[in-house]
């Protein structure tokens, strides 16, 4: 088996508790997860079956996108709802409110990791010095947000949803969290769901239940999608027979030589004289060579 299955990761599993849930049903231990989730959040989760684990740590940086609940007028130690109460507030903020802050959000903007997670400074994960009762100070990081829509805001209860496209490393929480501190009602995160990761969405998801029933009826290969998939960002390379056992060899080709360049690129999706995806390459355009970056079959 080699591809990708997506999975609908349901709340209170790690991202590890997946894939090893996974190789029990699945009897193959050769599995990998890309874009961490935390036990509370649900949604898409890629796990890489077979070579398509050789893929897990060169996806592209592709957006994520996130719906996320919130309720104002509080902060926890976890900056979400499973968290220790810090503080309460009584101000009360307006729909508009926060539809005037969230543009202080938008674009390159710096975020501190929270205590609560699995960055490591020093050698040690943040998350095991919170539970130690230890706070530090944590650099900032830049991210990118996108965009993020205001779904819904109760006044009376205080709580709404916000839809959040976002780059990799993005914390929600840490956003929803900033969002209450500027406005200066607190805030935490509720519920979250990711909806999309490197191309994937929750229509191309599956359950542990579906993975079991496709297990028992002999039908697993049709859950997985191709590994060429994650890459498609990238143009693509059809090589002729003799390239194809050059490639395959280790051996640099000649960038002039080989049919079908789409746009120029430094990286491409290379698929063999039986139109069979092999893996990725890197191109070096000032030397007119095409070498192998990854082969993932």
């Amino acid at each position: 088996m080699n591809g990708i299955l997506c999975m609908n990761k349901p709340s209170g599993f790690t991202s590890f508790d997946v894939i090893a849930k996974l190789r029990g049903i699945l009897k193959i231990k050769r599995l990998g997860h890309s874009g961490t989730l935390d036990p509370m959040a649900t949604g898409v989760l890629p796990v890489f079956v077979g070579n398509a684990t050789k893929a897990c740590d060169i996806l592209p940086d592709n957006s994520k996108s996130y719906r996320a609940e919130f309720k104002f007028g509080m902060t926890t130690d976890t900056q979400d709802i499973t968290g220790k109460t810090v503080q309460q507030y009584d101000k009360k903020v307006s729909r508009e409110d926060i539809l005037e802050i969230i543009p202080q959000f938008i674009g390159d903007i710096l975020q501190i990791p929270p205590m609560y997670s699995a960055v490591q400074i020093n050698g040690k994960r943040l998350y095991d010095l919170a539970r130690q009762g230890v706070e530090i100070e944590r650099p900032e990081r830049e991210i990118h947000i996108d965009s993020i829509k205001l779904e819904s805001f109760d006044e009376e209860t205080q709580s709404g949803t916000l839809f959040i496209i976002c780059s990799k490393g993005t914390y929600i929480r840490t956003v929803i969290n900033d969002i209450g501190d500027s406005l200066g009602c607190g805030g935490i995160m509720t519920s979250l769901v990711r909806t999309c990761t490197s191309g994937f969405n929750l229509d191309d998801c599956f359950t542990f239940e579906e993975v079991e029933n496709a297990v028992k009826n002999g039908n697993t290969e049709n859950l997985l999608i191709s590994i060429d998939s994650a890459f498609m960002l990238y143009p693509e390379i059809h090589l002729g027979e003799h390239q194809t056992k050059l490639y395959k060899n280790g051996v640099k080709l000649d960038l002039q030589r080989i049919r079908n360049i789409l746009p120029q690129n430094d990286k491409y999706r290379v698929y063999g004289s039986d139109n069979k995806f092999i893996g990725l390459a890197l191109a070096e355009h000032e030397g007119n060579i095409l070498k192998v970056y990854k082969n993932l079959v």
